[in-house]
């Protein structure tokens, strides 16, 4: 049987197809004739990630990133040069360089709407909150993990941010900075301190959220155990403050620790246990959306960001 291809046939040949482009008049106005070039629009990232865990609903918010150079003086102080710079080509990052991020956690338990920490200042807090859908007057309650600037400086500017919140914070890590004279506690924490509830190992922040004590980077510092519907997430902020260098070595000196020795047993602790059980984390300067997991590696870890883990419905 012969079949005669017609204008709207499938079985066009390629001589057709060759025959007709070739009839086809060239214009400056068709799309493959365009000059206007797209402007260069700049590195970005979008501010928020959204997932479910059980029956409650977990958003990363990035308050903020900025480059830092030489981070050598920051990690691994009781490393070497050699040694540092080792550690950075194989995880393929500068040396000279790292990116920090900013990550509160909002947390809507279907109850309470509850805010982990509130970044560097209140215009990226709230303008994150924004992009993903919040404003800050629907905050129900805040907690913060401990009392670095970076996790209070979105708290308070003359008024508070969050206005219909209530305040949670450790009772080790209040007991501390109220008698340091510190100015971002005096300007930040104390003009709400009699608001605060204070809570130590165990406490409940709501149903499904506790608190672990996690100290050394600072006296008090809190990480949190977050579990619904048998899905579990460890919220465990600065317990850990590179992805490379602080899990691949856990044991390298942080300049932001308090009690440097205090903080290097209490990441192996939680890289144990985070390793051991499987269980995701968020933490606060991991790289956004600061979503990842723990892989025992002979005497150390690594950092296994996560994928698509969180999109799937159990």
């Amino acid at each position: 049987m012969k079949i005669t291809a017609q204008p709207s046939s499938p079985y066009l040949s390629r001589r057709h197809l060759l025959l007709g482009a070739a009839a086809l008049p060239v214009a400056s106005s068709l799309p493959f004739g365009a000059s206007a070039e797209a402007p260069i629009m700049g590195a970005s990232l979008a501010p928020y990630r959204r997932f479910a865990l059980g029956n409650f609903e977990v958003t990363t918010l990035l308050a903020g990133t900025r480059t830092v150079a030489d981070p050598h003086k920051i990690f691994g102080l009781n490393a070497t040069d050699e040694d540092f710079a080792a550690a950075s080509e194989a995880a393929f990052i500068p040396a000279d360089a790292a990116q920090f991020f900013f990550t509160p956690t909002l947390i809507n338990t279907g109850a309470e709407l509850i805010l982990f920490d509130t970044g560097l200042n209140p215009a990226g807090i709230t303008a994150a909150l924004e992009a993903a859908g919040y404003t800050a007057d629907q905050v129900d309650r805040v907690v913060i993990t401990h009392m670095h600037g970076d996790h209070i400086g979105g708290i308070y500017d003359g008024t508070p941010t969050f206005a219909n919140a209530a305040y949670s914070t450790g009772s080790v890590e209040m007991g501390h900075w109220e008698s340091t004279g510190n100015e971002g506690f005096e300007a930040k924490i104390r003009p709400l301190q009699e608001q605060f509830d204070l809570l130590k190992g165990g406490s409940e922040v709501a149903p499904g959220i506790t608190a672990m004590e996690a100290f050394g980077h600072t006296p008090g510092h809190m990480a949190f155990h977050i579990e619904s519907e048998g899905e579990r997430l460890i919220l465990a902020v600065d317990f850990a403050n590179h992805y490379v260098y602080s899990l691949a070595h856990p044991d390298w000196e942080v300049s932001f620790d308090a009690d440097k020795a205090a903080a290097a047993q209490t990441r192996r602790k939680m890289l144990d246990m985070m390793a051991a059980d499987r269980v995701p984390f968020i933490g606060y300067h991991m790289p956004f959306p600061a979503i990842g997991y723990v892989r025992a590696v002979d005497s150390s870890f690594e950092y296994v960001p996560a994928s698509y883990q969180m999109m799937i419905e159990s």
